[in-house]
Parts: C-alpha cells; structure tokens; sequence
C-alpha cells in the first residue's frame, strides 16, 4: 500500500547482522501530533536497526495499524479528538500482539493505572529520555518475541492436532477435560468446543465410557498402558478402539493429568476376522480326533520351509490345507499359486509350470513366466502331482534339489526362492512300485504327509459341517433356514459320502434351492442321500447339538421356544430342558 504524506518512513542504518539476513526488521509505528517527539524517536531508534513508520493522527495511525504488521506501537495518550486508549482497543480488537506503549505529557496513577488495565505493556512520561525509550522498547520487543513463539509453538499443535487421523483428549489430575481435536468428533462423537472444561464422566455421548476408568488408573499409576475396548456406540456398535493412556507433564516433567490417543482399528479387526476366518485351521471344519491331530501338524508346518505331500480321496479338502499352510506362514504376504496338473497336457504343463521364450515351439508367439516364477517369494500348490509325465517330473525333481529351472526354450537357468506344496487322491506308492512315479520325486515330496481321512471315517464331524455350510449359504443365497431336521441329519450320517466334504457341500446347496420353509428335511436332500438304506444311529448328532453354544443359538433364534428349538436340534424338549438346567442357560432381558 502506498503510504500518506503525513505518515513518514525511516529506515536506519542496518547492523551487519541485519544486513547478513540473520534477523528480521522489527517494525514500530510512534503515533504522536508533535512533530520533534516523532522525530526524536524515529531517529533513536532508527539507529537501533528498526523500521521505523510514524503517524500524527488517530485516521492516518489506523491506516498504517490495517495494513502492516507491526512489532510495537507507541501512542500518545492525546490525540486530537481520540487517545491513545483508542488505538489500543483497535489493536486488541484485531487480535494483534504487538505491544502498545502509552506516550503521556501529565501522567499520573489513574491515567497509568487505565493504560495498563486496559492492556497497555507500559507508558512513558514526557520528556522522554533516550536511554528509557531504547530501555522499554527493548522489553516490549523481547515480550513480544515470547508471544510470538507461543503463537508458533500453539500453530504447530493446532496443526498436529487436526492431520493425527487418532482422536486426542487430554485431561487435568481432576479429569476435566483441557484439549481435544477435531478426530475426537469423527470417532467418539463428541464436539471438541462442548466438551473442554467439562468432567470427562459428564461428557455428552452414547458410548460405554469404557476409556474413564482408563483416565483414573493413568491418574494413579501415572504409567502408559495399552487397552483393546468395544466402544459400543450408539452410532457405531461394532467399533472397535486401541486405546493408549498416558501421563500427561509439563517442560519441567511435573504431573498436570493423563492423555488419552484413540484409534478406530474397527477395519482393521474386520479384515484380520476375514482373514482368519478364510485361512486359519479353524476354517478346516473338524472336531474328530484324527483332524485335531492334522491341526497339530499344520502348525508345526506352517513355520518351516519344508515340502509337504497332502493325501487324500476326491473333496476331502487339500486345497484348504494348502492355503492355510501359506496363509500361516511368513510367506502369507507373497503368492500362493495353485496349479491343477491333471488339467493340462505335458508339453501345456510344461510351459504352464515353468515358463517359454518366444519361438520355443509352435504357438510360441512371446515369452511367457511360468507359475514358479509368479511364485516367487510365495508358495505353489501343485494339485493332482500324481498325474504328471515323466519329463515333467525329472524338472521338478531338479527345481526340488537345485531350486533353478529353465524356461523352456531356453538354456539359462533361473533360481526362484518358492515352497513347494503338492497334494493327491492317487497312491503315490503304488505308481511307484509300477514305475508311472519317480521313486525319487516321490520321497522329495513327501519331506512330511498330510493324509486326509475320508468323511465316512469322521462322521462324527457331518453334523458340524452341515451346520457350518448352512451358516454359509444363508449369506450367500440371502436366506434364513434355522437349522436341519433330525431325520435329515440320520440321512447325512447313515450316507458314505464317496465325494466326501466336496459333496456335504452341493448337498445342502441343492437343499437350500429346494427349501421354502426354515428347515431343512428329508425331502429337501438329493435323491441319492434320501434314499440310502444304511442308516446309523443319531448319537454322534445329539453329541454335536447338546453343546451349549449351539443350544443357546437355537433358543435366541427361536425366541426361547423350546418345543421350536428342540426341533431345530433334533432333540427331544425334555432334553432341551435337561441342558437349560445343566448348563445354567438363562434368557437375556429385553
């Protein structure tokens, strides 16, 4: 902006330091009517190295005050028709720091007394000596240099405050709350402005207020700690917080009160359920003995490098074993690549398995990575093993040993780093000893066997599984069965099941397709169940829904009918009600 002839600008001669770009000019406007009082100060101070910018009236001074920003002011009290109390209510009006000196020619107590109680640094009295203004203008500079870093240094709070995605709270040893920021809205539904100064217990909101007593043990310990809660909000039922507590002290490490950081990990627990609820060992259905072996084992296996051999008839399962053997591992960030070796021809395979460059054989029309090579880092599942050509298993037994293969076409050997799963419903054995199977491929694959046993050796296990795969396809068609009759579940167990889990699986799909209603009979089954003469006893059944979970399952989704939940299980409702009393089941109030 230009600047009006009745306001002067001075510059002084710049210290060597000023003019090295090690400081930054302070700016002082001096409003005063005297001419030789704006003079005399201009030029003392001038030589001190500041700019110096001066005004002889109220309208000229708030001309330069709009427009500048200025470091310091010194203002005579009288001003014409306005004083300097004047300026001084503009300037605090604006929100401006800069001190304001008061400049007065009859000071007395009252006067300096409303100077400084209406905001004033401090005044001057008239004459003013060189030494008092360098003197108090130095102070004045000095103050605000220290509002001017708590400004910055609340700046840079402020702006940690509003990027932390994490809510922030803190509170003082009373548990009233000092500072929030704005994430505390978005995850615990509090407006920051309504709740500072507010008792952390009284804060409006609908959650549990799980994290108060969190506030009062950091209150009393005065130590960080670490919580997983439930929420249970209103709004949000199912978010899920990491809470962390901590001491909250001053520059010199005295104890003020605690601060509370959360984090909504509500996504992150959701996808670590979908994870665990796709690949770990539990997603291997199974109670029977013989699979809680097999959980044992894979354990074991999933932290080691070694080549596994999963055996098993048709359905039973070997695919999921492989997955959870790679999902378990330190390999689950990698690929798992599955190849289906019975589905391609040899020289296919070949290619399939290992990769070709252009041109190694007719239709060779680019280079192509074979699966090993998209495995890299990860784990290849080769289902079928039993089934490859003799060629193919002399390069796998060399991969196996020298873990380098060649493209096809190509005479360059290529090292992957790849765990080999492979898996069969043939006797491997038995190829061998006929000479179809490399005697030794065989014991290289075979480092340690994973042998599946076929449904009708794990009945016990039907039940579980028809539950699990109705829980199932209740998502996946969008339907609401409650359970499966009794008598259909004597069908499933009196069943040999010649494809095994595969089957379970179709069979209660096909009963879904067929079941108006929200249970699963008899008459809902494939024909080649429904009609099996051989039927067993329904123990292993009654075994499976006497468990207290699954009575209590049966109960809520029939609204504690009994008589409707027994059916549900298969059960009589003298047993139903046997297993309320035994397992001290109650109704939960509404």
């Amino acid at each position: 902006m230009s600047i009006p002839d009745n306001i002067q600008r001075d510059i002084g001669e710049e210290p060597e330091s000023l003019k090295q770009g090690k400081f930054i000019v302070k700016k002082i406007l001096i409003i005063d009517d005297e001419e030789s009082i704006r003079f005399a100060f201009k030029t003392h101070l001038s030589k001190e190295g500041y700019e110096i910018l001066t005004a002889e009236d109220y309208a000229s001074a708030l001309e330069v005050i709009s427009g500048t920003d200025l470091d310091l002011i010194l203002a005579d009290i009288i001003l014409g028709g306005h004083t300097g109390i004047d300026i001084l209510q503009k300037v605090r009006k604006k929100g401006m720091q800069c001190p304001v000196i008061m400049i007065t020619g009859k000071p007395n107590l009252e006067t300096a007394t409303d100077a400084i109680r209406l905001g004033a640094f401090d005044y001057l009295s008239k004459p003013v000596r060189k030494e008092t203004l360098l003197h108090i203008t130095n102070r004045a500079l000095q103050h605000k240099a220290l509002l001017d870093e708590k400004d910055r240094y609340r700046s840079n709070l402020d702006s940690i405050f509003k990027s932390v995605k994490d809510a922030i709270i803190t509170v003082g040893d009373d548990l009233c709350v000092i500072e929030a920021n704005e994430a505390v809205k978005r995850i615990c539904g509090f407006s920051p402005p309504d709740i500072i100064g507010e008792k952390f217990v009284k804060v409006p909101g609908y959650c549990e207020k799980s994290c108060h007593n969190i506030l009062i043990k950091t209150l009393k310990t005065k130590k960080t700690e670490e919580y997983r809660i439930e929420c249970r909000h209103q709004d949000r039922p199912n978010q899920v917080v990491l809470l962390t507590s901590s001491p909250l002290v001053d520059r010199e490490e005295r104890f003020m009160g605690a601060v509370l950081v959360v984090r909504d990990i509500t996504r992150l627990i959701d996808l670590e359920r979908e994870l665990r609820g796709r690949n770990q060992f539990h997603q291997i259905i199974g109670k029977n003995h013989n699979m809680q072996e097999i959980y044992g084992l894979l354990e074991n296996l999933a932290d080691t490098e070694t080549t596994v051999l999963i055996t098993g008839e048709s359905g039973t399962g070997k695919e999921l074993v492989a997955k959870a053997l790679h999902y378990e591992s330190i390999r689950s960030t990698k690929p798992l690549v599955t190849v289906n070796c019975s589905a391609l021809a040899e020289n296919l395979l070949e290619s399939e398995l290992f990769g070709h460059v252009k041109g190694a054989f007719t239709g060779a029309v680019k280079n192509k990575v074979g699966r090993f090579q998209m495995a890299d880092g990860g784990t290849i599942f080769l289902d079928e093993i039993g089934e490859i050509a003799p060629f193919i298993q002399l390069k796998l037994l060399r991969f196996l040993q020298e873990k380098e293969f060649e493209l096809v076409g190509d005479s360059k050997p290529i090292k992957v780093d790849v765990r080999v799963i492979a898996a069969t419903n043939r006797n491997l054995k038995e190829k061998v000893r006929s000479g179809e199977f490399r005697e030794d491929l065989y014991y290289r694959l075979k480092v340690v066997e994973v042998s599946l046993p076929p449904l009708r050796e794990k009945r016990d296990d039907i039940p579980l599984l028809a539950h699990h795969f109705r829980d199932l396809f209740n998502e996946k068609l969008n339907k609401n069965i409650d359970g499966i009759s009794n008598d259909a579940l004597i069908r499933f167990m009196g069943y040999s099941w010649p494809g095994n889990i595969r089957e379970l699986e179709h069979a209660i799909e096909h009963a879904f397709v067929l079941c108006r209603d929200r249970t699963i009979m008899v008459d809902h089954l494939p024909v080649e169940i429904r009609e099996h003469s051989r039927k067993r006893s329904p123990a292993p059944v009654k075994k499976y829904v006497t468990e207290p979970r699954e009575i209590l399952r049966a109960l809520n989704k029939t609204g504690w009918n009994k008589a409707r939940a027994a059916r549900l299980l298969g059960i009589s409702r003298r047993t139903i009600y046997r297993k309320i009393v035994e397992h001290k089941l109650t109704e939960p109030f509404e």
